[in-house]
């Protein structure tokens, strides 16, 4: 995700505007197949993201530029029954851009996406409950699994940190301590509903939650300018994201593709030959101010609690201690309080957090 300065250079603009052009003498629209052939798909950009890994592992080619189709049709939600097709609660398009991401997570990605669909049975409860509490989709969840892969400590290039992947400025807008000691946006709980807010905030403001995704990479400012210059309105259903997509930045485009190929995977791994996925134990802890300066490894020498399950528990205590010159909350694990209480001087037991569905 990155930041989304208020006036963006003109000479930046122009450039946007030349490239917009070229793609557009690019684009091949081509009727819907059976398959997707890769040689006429190229994965560009998702620079911005932890998931430049996936740009660049997918083959980005400068010379040539991706060839896509836009899109063909929208796809009604699939209302579940027992043993009958997953459920979407956000629109499910057929494009072929999709395709290509389902086959590239499915091959060459394969052992990354291996680890996060099993990431899923950790966090996936903690932001699916969180999305329920709000009345957002549930499936946005994807949306931070394409950012991050579910991991809490995943640093992009772009300096984007954590699950949800905020660089530091947007983090402190919404609320994320960003300093030398302690780094929320690594902190999967506060992280979730920062971008949660943020989320809602551009659907609030676009009316359209492929809209708001793209906001969320590339800026909510430059999708309302684009959606002003090509619609005449901010404002759109989700046909309006395919509408804008040559005007958008390249790693962009990409964008929704991924995140609905990674929710059709994440759905139904078997059907995409991912078998026998061990999924991680869900997010659950208790926590115990202590006071400031409190290295982790202190507490588990203290206890006899592993120092990695504290750390992993804490990936925002960067210096993995707490700030000094103030008490701080330290997450442990779930039974562990009353022993830490009995073994850190002034300690004070707080309560728990699960989030097992």
């Amino acid at each position: 995700m990155r930041s989304d300065p208020s006036q963006t250079d003109k000479r930046t603009e122009h450039r946007e505007n030349e490239a917009g052009a070229r793609d557009r003498q690019r684009l091949e629209v081509k009727p819907r197949s059976g398959g997707i052939d890769a040689r006429g798909w190229t994965a560009v950009g998702l620079a911005a993201s932890s998931l430049a890994l996936i740009a660049g592992a997918a083959g980005r080619d400068d010379a040539k530029r991706s060839q896509v189709a836009p899109a063909l049709k929208a796809l009604e939600p699939v209302v579940e029954e027992k043993g009958g097709a997953p459920t979407w609660d956000i629109e499910v398009t057929d494009h072929d851009g999709v395709d290509f991401f389902v086959e590239y997570l499915m091959g060459k990605n394969r052992d990354k996406t291996e680890q996060w669909l099993a990431r899923i049975g950790k966090y996936g409860p903690l932001i699916q409950n969180e999305l329920r509490e709000r009345g957002m989709p549930q499936d946005l969840l994807y949306l931070a699994m394409i950012e991050s892969g579910l991991d809490p400590n995943a640093y992009s290039r772009a300096h984007a940190a954590g699950v949800w992947q905020f660089i530091a400025e947007t983090g402190q807008r919404y609320g994320l301590e960003v300093s030398s000691y302690v780094d929320e946006r690594r902190d999967p709980v506060k992280a979730t509903a920062a971008a949660l807010t943020y989320l809602q905030e551009m659907h609030d403001r676009f009316g359209s939650w492929y809209l708001a995704a793209a906001g969320y990479n590339t800026g909510e400012n430059r999708v309302g300018r684009i959606m002003r210059e090509q619609t005449g309105s901010e404002r759109g259903e989700e046909s309006r994201y395919w509408d804008i997509w040559t005007e958008l930045p390249r790693e962009t485009r990409d964008y929704v593709p991924l995140m609905l190929a990674m929710g059709h995977i994440a759905k139904e791994p078997a059907k995409y030959g991912f078998y026998d996925i061990e999924p991680e134990s869900p997010l659950a802890f208790e926590e115990v101010l202590v006071g400031g300066g409190t290295a982790l490894r202190s507490i588990a020498s203290r206890t006899g609690l592993d120092a990695s399950d504290l750390e992993a528990l804490n990936p925002h205590l960067v210096r993995k201690m707490t700030p000094p010159g103030r008490s701080y909350a330290v997450r442990v694990p779930v039974g562990a309080g009353t022993q830490v209480v009995a073994a850190v001087d002034g300690a004070q037991l707080l309560g728990g957090a699960s989030y097992a569905e």
